[in-house]
């Protein structure tokens, strides 16, 4: 197996909502903010579901990744209900083993409600159900072994049982990405992902504000300097001003696409590391792992939801 994924298995729930809907509920833009099940309960009520789709940061990679015809896996936690169901068919449906023995759990499968406002951003709300419940126990050390690449999601890190589950699966792993995942992510976690980032992982994607906050710079020659120093591939995205590989003390840089018909950003920082990451186990340049990278974010980003 080329990628093994480990990340939350949450079901998305795709909503079309104005930006009046976000000020009423106290919600920040393009943040995700997690909820407990009565939250869920309360906000699903006031919405209208536009779309269904099995979801997770890594998982939206890990699609992307079978979809370019790479043999990959999925690791993720859900109950044996109905959502836990429609989450392990439709991830068999795109060709990708799930490495996850469902069982009834006190807690139900997770779920986000993704709020797409008319100017194509996405902030999400998520019920981690029990997704949020890993453990260690739930990862096998033969599929690590197995697999050539992990692919962990900043969102998938907790204190307690989630740790203990990705520290089980860097220590069996050959090669080490993560995904900052999230603003709000990195700075509940700052000290850990520090860590990780300087010590643990061989890939690291960001974007510009995580990375920012991440290294507390002040400045983006701050973050390639920081990057530089950790000698690790760390690889940025910035919107329009497209994206970046630092490698060591090497700056490889990628424009972004233009004249684009964006119709939501969901999946955009996924399906980027998903079009990167086949070029690292497809033995890519850098250059041109960015430019899949950006090839497969800029089709994500103008359909509705994060798969193609």
């Amino acid at each position: 197996m080329k990628i093994l994924g480990i990340g939350n298995a949450i079901v998305d729930v795709l909503c079309k909502v104005s930006d009046e809907f976000l000020e009423k509920n106290s919600l920040t833009k393009s943040t995700m903010k997690l909820i407990d099940e009565e939250e869920f309960k309360k906000l699903i009520s006031l919405l209208k579901i536009e779309e269904t789709i099995p979801g997770g940061s890594v998982a939206n990679s890990i699609v992307g990744l079978s979809k370019l015809n790479n043999e990959v896996g999925f690791v993720g936690k859900v109950s044996d209900d109905d959502l836990g169901q429609k989450y392990e068919d439709g991830l068999q449906k795109e060709n990708i083993r799930y490495l996850y023995n469902k069982k009834k759990e006190p807690i139900p499968t997770g779920s986000c409600i993704i709020l797409i406002t008319p100017d194509s951003e996405r902030t999400m709300c998520t019920f981690l159900g029990t997704a949020g419940k890993i453990s260690e126990k739930d990862i096998n050390e033969k599929d690590i072994r197995n697999s050539e690449m992990i692919f962990l999601e900043g969102y998938l890190w907790d204190k307690g049982d989630p740790k203990k589950a990705f520290d089980k699966a860097i220590k069996c792993s050959k090669k080490k990405a993560m995904s900052l995942s999230d603003l709000f992510c990195v700075e509940r976690h700052k000290k850990d992902f520090l860590n990780l980032v300087k010590n643990n992982l061989d890939i690291v994607f960001a974007n510009e504000q995580e990375i920012t906050s991440l290294v507390d710079a002040k400045s983006f020659e701050e973050i390639i300097s920081f990057s530089k120093q950790v000698k690790k591939n760390i690889i940025i995205t910035r919107g329009e001003k497209g994206s970046l590989s630092i490698n060591s003390n090497e700056v490889i840089e990628c424009n972004a696409q233009k004249n684009l018909s964006i119709k939501d950003l969901t999946g955009a920082g996924d399906l980027f590391a998903a079009g990167y990451l086949h070029g690292v186990i497809n033995n890519y340049s850098i250059k041109e792992c960015l430019v899949k990278g950006t090839e497969l974010s800029s089709k994500i980003i103008q359909k509705i939801g994060a798969r193609i």
